[in-house]
Formats: structure tokens, C-alpha cells, sequence
């Protein structure tokens, strides 16, 4: 892109958007946010006088159609990722997608159809790639802290949300219409694409599912087995209707030579096991989680550096996560 500035526009200005994200677009040099968008204008004009954001829209259309805008980022519920994202690069405009990228790896395959198309480039959320705290995990896995990787194991769980006993009105995460499946489909895809980042394609991945908690239809328990194409294997459990003392968030990478275990979403310390006995690695993260992620996209389209989080590799997390949900 030959502009000095990446002028965003943002689709959704939902809870998402208020720390993680939002901020960060100000933050990142040579980036700006122009305008946001909600469906209910009042919510959009609050959420940029807030903020010091110059425009507001209730229409995706008009925002993605506004001449000062060049790149969109979509922060709704995975049902519209494809549309926002197709609008706005039949457009011209560089998409920056929340993870997970679409709702089915079919409409995945379809955004990067029109990325290559057009030749607009389009981004995934999957900020933890860029993250203090689990580049550190990489390091030790790429240093051979632990000796050659034997097997990864994910294990998960957490108690129901005060939310899900609201049959009436239920949060949009365990409605599969619209995010894609239950709170799998919204938790799993950080584990698996982190996994992915180190360790290579998935090539295998088959799983079973099962509703336990009887809250809501989708499904809020899961097991599965995977391979990458290096021939490694791992398996990982997920339980969202947990009682709370079986509260987990656990990932174990063991070596033949040690062991190292992290979490993905409450960033304990990470601990090293190696002959030398256990180590307590803590790592601090930015306050606005995304920011390094965002920092490396603009850079990615100024031409400084090629940032990796693009829709091709964030396309192999939905295709794994449907094959354990059996949707193919």
C-alpha cells in the first residue's frame, strides 16, 4: 500500500474492541481508526465520542464505501466474518478479521478466494503468536530445552457462564448459527492455532463431542486426537459445564528430555521440567493484548516486514476444529 497511514474502519465495536483491540489501531504508528460501525448508531456514536473517533456508521456498506477508510477491521460474531470480510476487499480495502475466521472452514476457503482475486490482503486475529508470553514458549520448544517433542496434550475447563441458564436469551457463543458451534469453537481456535504455529500443519484430526450440561443445544464437551505433518500427535479435552474446583487451562508440550506446561487464556506462570528440576518462567504481556499483533500487520502493509497471521494459516484452524466437531 503506498499510504503512510492505515485508516481503519471498524465493523462491530462490541466488547472485543474496548481493551484487546481498540486501542492498539491508535497506539500502532502510522495507524488510525476513522470510523466505527454498529448496527445501533446511539452505540456507535457513544463508543467514537468516547474515544476521539472522527465517524459512525450503522451500515457496513457505507463504512467499507467511505474514501478515507483503507483497511476494515470486523469484530462481529463469526456469521458475518465472510460477508464483512468479502465486502470490504471486493472493495479494495485490506480485511483484519477476529479469530475465528469464518464460521465454517468452507467460507474460510471463500475469503481467501477473493484475497488472491482481488489481491487484497486479509488478517486473522490470532494475537498470541505475537505475544511476550508464548514466543517464550516457541523459544524453549525451538531450543531444545526439552529435547525432541514427543507429544502435545490440551486440556480444558471451565464452569458454565451465568449466562448460559438463560434459556430465553442465550449468548451468541453457544448459538452455532452464528459463532459456529458452542464455546469450543470460540475458546479452541487460540489452543490450536498456538499449536499449529509451533509445531506445524495438522494433517489428521478426528474427534467426539457430546452435550453433558443440557444448557444450551451446541455441544459443551469434547475430546479429540490429532497429527501434525511432522508426525507428531496430541489430543485435547474440553469441558464448559465444569463444576468450578475442575477449573483448567493447560497445555503440556512433553520432550524427551522434559516437559513444559502453559496456559492459553489466564497466562500462569509457564514452568519448565527438565533434569534440573521444575522452573517458574513469568512473562508479562502489553495491556492491550492485540497491539503487537496489529503493530505487525501495519508493518506487514507499509512493506517493513511479512506478518504470518493471514487468512491461509487461520483457514487450517477451522478445517481442524470441524473435523473434531465432525462437520466434515
Amino acid at each position: 500500500m503506498s499510504e503512510k497511514v492505515i485508516k481503519w474502519g471498524f465493523i462491530g465495536c462490541g466488547e472485543v474492541t474496548k481493551t484487546k483491540s481498540g486501542p492498539a489501531f491508535q497506539k500502532v504508528e502510522h495507524s488510525e481508526v476513522i470510523a466505527v460501525m454498529s448496527r445501533d448508531i446511539n452505540k456507535a456514536e457513544a463508543y467514537a465520542k468516547e474515544r476521539g473517533i472522527k465517524k459512525w456508521y450503522d451500515d457496513a456498506q457505507e463504512l467499507i464505501n467511505d474514501p478515507e477508510i483503507n483497511a476494515v477491521y470486523i469484530a462481529t460474531p463469526p456469521s458475518s466474518h465472510a460477508t464483512y470480510a468479502i465486502m470490504a476487499m471486493k472493495a479494495g480495502k485490506v480485511a483484519y478479521i477476529e479469530k475465528p475466521m469464518a464460521q465454517t472452514y468452507e467460507e474460510c476457503c471463500r475469503i481467501n478466494r477473493i484475497s488472491k482475486e482481488t489481491g487484497v490482503p486479509c488478517f486473522v486475529a490470532y494475537y498470541r503468536r505475537y505475544l511476550p508470553y508464548f514466543l517464550k514458549v516457541k523459544e524453549l520448544v525451538d531450543n531444545g530445552s526439552i529435547g525432541n517433542v514427543i507429544n502435545v496434550q490440551i486440556r480444558f475447563a471451565q464452569a458454565p457462564r451465568d449466562l448460559d441458564y438463560n434459556k430465553e436469551n442465550l449468548p451468541w457463543r453457544v448459538q452455532a448459527d452464528i459463532s459456529g458451534g458452542g464455546y469450543f469453537y470460540d475458546l479452541a481456535p487460540h489452543q490450536i492455532d498456538l499449536l499449529q504455529d509451533m509445531f506445524g500443519c495438522i494433517l489428521e484430526a478426528n474427534g467426539y463431542k457430546s452435550n453433558r450440561g443440557g444448557l444450551y443445544p451446541a455441544e459443551d464437551t469434547l475430546s479429540a486426537c490429532f497429527q501434525f505433518d511432522n508426525g507428531l500427535v496430541g489430543s485435547g479435552s474440553w469441558c464448559f459445564v465444569a463444576h468450578d474446583s475442575a477449573k483448567e487451562d493447560r497445555i503440556e508440550i512433553i520432550g524427551d528430555k522434559g516437559q513444559i506446561c502453559f496456559s492459553v487464556f489466564t497466562y500462569d506462570p509457564i514452568a519448565l521440567h527438565t533434569e534440573k528440576g521444575r522452573e517458574e518462567i513469568a512473562i508479562e504481556n502489553p495491556e492491550h493484548v492485540q497491539q503487537p499483533l496489529i503493530q505487525a500487520v501495519v508493518d506487514h502493509l507499509l512493506g517493513k516486514t511479512k506478518c504470518t497471521c493471514d487468512g491461509e494459516t487461520a483457514t487450517l484452524t477451522n478445517w481442524v476444529m470441524d473435523k473434531i466437531l465432525g462437520k466434515m
